[in-house]
């Protein structure tokens, strides 16, 4: 049961969103960069982690210079194993900041330090602080999608898929949760596990677009298909899926089911992993737009969309764009990850890419 709601919307408007921009290169200076790049890296001792949502040829030159590609946490803890020194983070900034966290001694880099997310924007660390002193009574959870600072604020840091598993613990020890950033994924969160739950009213700006009418009519076009929805879409998207789950858990869903014909809800960025996971499947993105509305990211985030080849080959030829987090944040934000890791230890839950992070 929610508390009254008491606070503003802090999901941003259209004209806050950038246009998405993808990079189109010929492929002469396409293999160029990526010949660079790969040099660079073997030069440099680095290791280039990607994020399920960047440009595929990204998320490719991962894998082929032996770097890795899943979610944030995942890609965080992979730096963390890594004995490289440098760590390449293709994604968004609180992506980046993560890896920082949990690899304080490493050289954090990012192709642009102007990449950003909704989430981590529409929940500002001071205005966010001083709603928590507000509800001292409350255990603060947050997502993995907000800043390090806070983070640093928080009790707990949770993933899409640890998230019900968490607050419905927290729920039984008679705790009441204060939850930011995504009110969409805090209201599956909170109809999953019947917690007392406070929501921050953020939103993703890539999966608040999937519109519920227009994809009851796709549904109505291939009655054989089954539908994967990210927990961060409106309600009215979520209730028509067969599987909810994180980026790695629709992957995993997707090799599972045995539908030939799969409408997927969440950034079109996933389609790489998909199509190597299940080449044989007919893969349809989940509507944006429609009779209902227009779309603005239209499936794929606009700063997920910054990360380049032109922007890596320069972030590793000059040294730009390093992460920088101040020792006594990464100190109090570590707290909430770890009980988070502790918690999937206790449990024997897996949270990270390879298993459902």
């Amino acid at each position: 049961m929610s508390a009254p709601l008491t606070l503003p919307d802090y999901r941003l408007r259209p004209d806050q969103v950038p246009e998405t921009v993808v990079e189109r290169l010929p492929p002469a200076e396409r293999d160029r960069l990526r010949a660079r790049i790969t040099n660079l890296l073997i030069s440099q001792g680095a290791v280039l982690v990607a994020h399920y949502y960047t440009d595929p040829e990204l998320q490719r030159l991962a894998e082929e210079t032996g770097g890795y590609v899943s979610d944030s946490l995942d890609m965080a803890r992979y730096g963390h194993d890594s004995k490289a020194a440098t760590l390449v983070v293709c994604g968004v900034r609180f992506m980046g900041e993560t890896a920082k966290i949990l690899n304080p001694e490493k050289r954090v880099l990012m192709p642009t330090l102007a990449a950003e997310c909704s989430l981590d924007l529409g929940c500002p660390a001071p205005v966010f602080t001083a709603f928590c002193d507000q509800h001292p009574d409350r255990t603060v959870v947050v997502y993995a999608n907000t800043s390090a600072a806070v983070k640093a604020r928080a009790d707990w840091m949770v993933t899409s898929s640890s998230a019900v598993e968490v607050v419905s613990f927290l729920r039984d020890r008679g705790e009441k949760i204060l939850w930011a950033p995504d009110k969409y994924l805090g209201e599956y969160i909170q109809q999953q596990s019947g917690a007392d739950m406070l929501l921050w009213q953020g939103a993703c700006v890539v999966h608040e677009e999937f519109k519920g009418l227009e994809l009851a009519e796709l549904r109505a076009q291939h009655p054989g298909a089954k539908v994967l929805v990210h927990p961060e879409s409106p309600a009215a998207v979520i209730k028509q899926a067969d599987v909810v789950a994180s980026t790695t858990g629709i992957i995993r869903a997707a090799r599972e089911m045995d539908a030939d014909t799969l409408i997927v809800a969440t950034d079109n960025g996933i389609f790489y992993k998909l199509q190597q996971a299940v080449p044989d499947k007919t893969l349809i993105e989940a509507p944006t737009a429609g009779k209902s509305a227009t779309c603005k990211s239209c499936a794929h985030c606009p700063w997920m969309a910054m990360n380049t080849l032109t922007r890596l080959a320069h972030t590793l030829e000059t040294g730009a764009n390093e992460i920088h987090v101040d020792p006594d944040i990464i100190e109090r934000a570590s707290k909430p990850i770890e009980r988070l890791l502790n918690f999937a230890t206790e449990r024997k839950q897996q949270i990270y890419g390879r298993s459902d992070a």
